[in-house]
Formats: C-alpha cells, structure tokens, sequence
C-alpha cells in the first residue's frame, strides 16, 4: 500500500458530503468515481444484510453459500474502509483544506462523529443488539482527526504499521481485561448499563475493535487521498488489492499445511453456525468441542474470545478475528471492490444506467443500514444479542429488493436520503466556526 500517492493534476471538483449522490449518472469519468464509491458503498450494505438477515454460510451450497461467506467480516470492513473514504470527501480529497475550511470540516466531521455515536447507542438497545458499527464510527471519526492532513503515501504507512501492531496489542490486552476484571470495568460503565456496547467493547473486545479497525478507516482515508482519475493510480491499487489479498489469505492457507495446531485450529467451527457446530463436536472433543462451541458464540456475540484464546487466530484470517491476515486480506477487497466499481463506472456508461437503483443505495447507505434494523426488528428478522440472521435466502433477498426500489424512488424527488439529510442540517452549524 505504500505505493499509493496522489498525483498533482488539476484541483478536483467540489466533493459530495459524506454518502450523499455523487451526481448525476449522466457524468464523465471523474463523477464516475465517485459513483463507484457510492456502488462500493451499496456492495456493503448489502453484504451487511446479509450478514445480519441472511442465512449462515453453511446452509447454502455453492456459489450462494461462498458469497455470504464472503460477506462475514469482509462487508463491514469494507463499510469502514469507505468510512475513511468519505472522511476524504470532507476534509480535501487530493490536498487537505487548511485554513478555516480545514477548522470547519473538522468541525463537521465532530458534529457527524458525536450523531452517529448517539445513534449507535440508541440502535444497540434494540434487538440489533452487538452488531451496530454506528457508535464505533464516532470513536473512528475523532480519532481520525489528527491525520486528515497526511498524503496518501504516509496514511498506507499508518495503515501498514497498524496492522502489524494492533492485533498483538489486542490479543495482550484482551488477555489481561478478561474474566473479572472485565465484569469490574462493565459493571461501572455507564454504556454497559444503557446498551449491549460498552467502552470496552467499543476501544477492544467488540465485533469491530477499535484498536484494530482503525486499520481500515486509514487505509480508506489513503485511497480518498489517492487520484483514482489517474490510470495508473488505479493500476497500482489494483496490484496492490491482488497483493494484499494473496498474502493475507494464502500465507494463513500454506501455514496450515505445515504446523499442526494451527491446522487443528483452522478446522474448527468460525462464526455462524459455529455453536451448533461445536454442540456436535462435543461428543468427539469433549472439553475441546465445549470450547469450539462457545468461542464461536463469543466472536457472534462480540465477546472477549472473539480471538483463539490459545493464540493460533493470529496466524489465521478468519472473519472478525483481527489478526494481522484478515486486516490485511479485507483491506485488498476492499481496494479491489472499490477500483473494480470505479473502472467499470467509468468505462461503461450503459452500466452507470443500469446500476442507477444500487448507486442510490450507497447515497443513502445510513439510512438503509438504521432501516434494516428497525425493519428487520419488526419481522422478527433480529435476535437480541444474535448478532448475526439466521433467515431464509428469501428474507434476504426482499429486503435487498425493497432498499433497493426505495432508494431509486427516493432519489428521483430528493438528492439526499432522510438521515443524510439531518445530519447534514447538524452540520451547518460548522460554518459558524472563524
């Protein structure tokens, strides 16, 4: 990733807010890329939906099945990867703003932490339960507020570094605030009483850890910084993406082959699925299979042994479990989803007209993800504390269709979507910042 820079070229034009349109399909090449922003943002709702209203990957046989497989983990990293992105849309794609444009897209960008925050809490008191990403946005934003003046090159670097770093401060740290010290820390936080996501949960042990997806959101801010107008710029990120997805899931795979722990580990049960999984393991593994069961339940659910307890998930890439691998191979999806949906938006104008309806989707992305779980919640679709759907692939595929038909409808009376709108109302009070 440290090939990337941005090239000086011609100032850009004025950037969208933050999942709004990217203008009209209409556009040449340069509005093409961001509507392949807003695309890669609709792949990961979708994904998303398919995560939490989905069947389990193990329930569905061939390319059905790798597809939600696909999506574990991997949809809401690249979310977060587009969340850097789009903190780029504000604050200066190809050169940061300085001056009082710099203060006021801070500000801005403090206003939409502070709500999507609030609006976290509030969702992790439903059924959604541990699933909601919201109230970690708003720890990402404000942590991300120093480095929204770095070039493309140092922010890959970050990245880089942070990948490397943070899944062994995690697995550390983790190793030290657990059992009771981590049912002391719970008991006093105020989070932890109001909703299912405490400030452990959002800095450590949660579904989306901070310490270690802050590695997305840089890596997101690095490809916003990046000059995706240039051919070559997208070829480079495209090497890249191969590269990073080669190594961070084929070194996990030759592994493997040659320690036998780590093998042993690799075969149990990850992620959906895992508890019945493990409830069947328990009559060959005893001991072993109660363990399989219930650190399948954990990662689900966000617990503390999201990551191998024993140490192997650090050499592995499974969904979620914030080793080095699995940053490293979403991060390469990531840049592939993203490269992918700007290259075929650019070159292809009769697909920028057919892929209108899912464009919408990804201009109204906060919208469509709340809906999902208070629509979701309402058909019985959640499980408090799931964490994860366990639905027919119908449920699935109706709520895909209905997000879909409601953000085209949407689209052709209003430029932004309802919650897109507020908080770009909760925004303009930036501009009174000198």
């Amino acid at each position: 990733m440290s090939q990337i820079d941005s090239s000086p070229g011609s100032p850009p034009p004025p950037p969208p807010e933050l999942a709004e349109p990217a203008g009209p399909v209409e556009a040449g090449p340069s509005t093409a890329r961001l509507i392949g922003v807003d695309l890669a943002r609709a792949l990961a709702v979708f994904g998303m939906y398919a995560v939490h209203l989905g069947p389990a990957p193990t329930a569905v046989s061939g390319f059905g099945g790798w597809l939600l497989g696909l999506a574990e983990g991997r949809a809401s990293a690249l979310f977060a990867t587009l969340a850097g992105f789009s903190l780029m849309l504000i604050a200066g794609r190809l050169e940061p703003k300085t001056g009082l444009a710099g203060r006021q897209a801070r500000v801005r960008i403090v206003i939409r932490a502070v709500i999507l925050f609030a609006m976290g809490v509030l969702l992790a008191m439903t059924d959604a339960g541990t699933v909601v990403i919201l109230s970690y946005y708003g720890v990402y934003f404000l942590l991300a507020l120093p480095l929204l003046r770095l070039r493309a090159k140092t922010l890959a670097i970050i990245a880089a570094v942070l990948a490397v770093v943070t899944p062994l401060a995690k697995f550390g740290l983790t190793t030290l605030v657990s059992g009771p010290v981590m049912e002391t820390i719970n008991a006093y936080d105020p989070l932890k009483r109001l909703s299912e996501i405490g400030v452990l949960d959002l800095l450590l042990s949660g579904l989306y850890p901070t310490i270690t997806w802050m590695t997305f959101v840089v890596a997101g801010m690095a490809l916003g910084r990046a000059d995706l107008d240039s051919s070559a710029v997208r070829r480079r990120l495209a090497a890249i993406g191969a590269a990073l997805i080669a190594f961070g899931y084929g070194v996990p795979w030759l592994l493997t082959r040659f320690i036998d722990g780590l093998r042993e580990a690799a075969e149990q049960p990850w992620g959906r699925g895992a508890e019945k999984a493990g409830s069947a393991a328990v009559k060959t593994l005893g001991e072993g299979g109660k363990a399989m069961a219930e650190g399948g339940k954990s990662m689900v659910e966000g617990g503390p042994k999201g990551m191998d307890g024993s140490g192997w998930g650090l050499l592995l890439a499974r969904p979620h479990s914030s080793s080095t691998f699995d940053l490293v191979g979403s991060v390469g999806i990531a840049i592939i989803v993203l490269v992918g949906a700007t290259v075929l938006l650019t070159r292809l104008s009769w697909l920028r007209r057919l892929m209108t309806p899912v464009i919408a989707v990804g201009t109204m992305s906060l919208t469509l993800y709340v809906g999902h779980f208070l629509v979701g919640a309402q058909f019985g679709a959640l499980g408090k504390g799931q964490g994860t759907g366990n639905n027919s692939a119908m449920v699935l595929f109706w709520f895909i269709i209905g997000a879909t038909v409601f953000a085209w409808l949407w689209s052709r009376f209003f430029r932004r979507g309802p919650l897109e709108y507020l908080l770009h109302l909760a925004t303009k009070a930036a501009k009174f910042v000198r």
